[in-house]
């Protein structure tokens, strides 16, 4: 069976909740926490309420928009849009939080997405319930497309017919993807290391996608 017969017989949606159907098949090195649990927080825990908000104001503020993502098959680096300030300011806000070290590749298919950000160790989802509960609108007019080497963010989950975005996840096409048009924000591109996810995305898999062999993000680095 060739690629394209292969992917026709995947699930191309692309939603927060797929890494949730394998992560009892999973044995994940734990992590150290990168975020205190202490009643002196810099930052308040973010909800639906204040979400919103709070990255108005913090975007005006930490203005980087660009991001490596170290793993152990090289290194990714991404561009962030200005235009969709809020992803933006969400990514900076969790690189610089530690959220994503000793997350993984939860979700790779052969010239289609290598999908990221979640786990099942549970000392990231502590680092998740310490920044808080929340959604993302979708920003989808900016003009942007689904091309090879965006990098865009999953629903959050699968009953979701408004499409927020799930602000702990992000996908990386690796093939112009057109159909995902107007249903997920595009936020990005990757500059450097696209062979990279190539690489990541011919890893062996189970059915449900995830890599047999954990394919993990060391951290995530502000370039600039």
């Amino acid at each position: 069976m060739n690629c394209e017969d292969k992917q026709s017989h995947k699930n191309t949606n692309v939603s927060a909740s797929d890494s949730l159907t394998v992560t009892q098949k999973k044995e994940v090195i734990a992590s150290k926490d990168s975020i205190p649990n202490t009643q002196n927080r810099e930052f308040p825990l973010l909800t639906e309420k204040n979400a919103m908000e709070f990255f108005l104001q913090y975007e005006k503020k930490h203005k980087e928009n660009k991001v490596r993502i170290v793993t152990d098959f090289g290194n990714i680096d991404i561009l962030l849009f200005n235009e969709t300030k809020f992803h933006r300011a969400n990514f900076i806000y969790l690189t610089k939080q530690g959220y994503f070290t000793n997350t993984q590749f939860y979700r790779v298919i052969e010239n289609y997405i290598v999908q990221a950000g979640s786990t099942d160790d549970r000392k990231v989802m502590r680092k998740r319930k310490a920044i808080g509960k929340y959604l993302l609108p979708t920003d989808t007019k900016r003009g942007f497309k689904h091309d090879r080497g965006v990098i865009s963010m999953p629903s959050s989950e699968i009953d979701n017919p408004h499409k927020l975005a799930s602000p702990y996840e992000f996908f990386i096409t690796l093939r112009d993807v057109y159909q995902l048009d107007g249903d997920y924000t595009i936020f990005g591109k990757v500059i450097r290391g696209l062979d990279v996810c190539d690489k990541i995305a011919k890893v062996e898999t189970d059915d449900g996608d995830w890599p047999l062999q954990n394919v993990y993000i060391k951290r995530v680095e502000i370039l600039d």
